[in-house]
């Protein structure tokens, strides 16, 4: 069976309506509050450079427990597109972790949040493709620590849109 490394995705029904998951996915300071990272750049936007720094979320203890010995490292994004409760996408540098290293020189892969009205509430879709660009020594430990990281977010967003109704 052939493994695709290029590519990650995963699915979860959202027990909520379309436009609060697109409220927690696009406002800034919601995004920051389940996905860990404090924005302090302001709003998102199509082609806005979006930074901030890393910080312990704010629905699940456990989760934020390992995310603690990343908080304070720079984070950023660009917000590459925003289809009002449809789509949303930005691009990044995966599992950007190690504060001395400048990974401004590599190629950013692209996240795509795809929201879905179905019954009971709203499929959400996360993927994130182009490891291929990134270096080979750490496009797989990239590929693996996102993968892993990915499945945890979904179950953040669940928590938080779940709380905050």
């Amino acid at each position: 069976m052939e493994t695709d490394t290029n590519r990650i995705e995963k699915k979860i029904l959202l027990r909520a309506p379309r436009a609060r998951v697109w409220r927690a996915l696009t406002d800034a300071g919601e995004f920051g509050a389940w996905f860990g990272v404090h924005i302090v750049t302001g709003s998102f936007a199509p082609g806005r450079l979006v930074r901030g720094t890393t910080k312990p979320t704010t629905v699940d203890d456990e989760i934020a427990a390992k995310q603690k010995p990343y908080e304070g490292l720079p984070w950023e994004a660009t917000i590459d597109r925003m289809e009002p409760e449809r789509l949303f996408s930005f691009r990044w540098h995966p599992f950007a972790v190690d504060p001395n290293v400048d990974y401004s020189c590599e190629p950013t892969t692209l996240v795509v949040f795809e929201l879905a009205e179905v019954d009971g509430g709203t499929m959400l879709t996360v993927s994130e493709s182009g490891f291929e660009g990134i270096p080979l020594e750490r496009r797989a430990k990239a590929f693996t620590a996102n993968d892993q990281g990915w499945g945890l977010v979904t179950g953040l967003i669940e928590k938080y849109v779940r709380k905050a109704g």
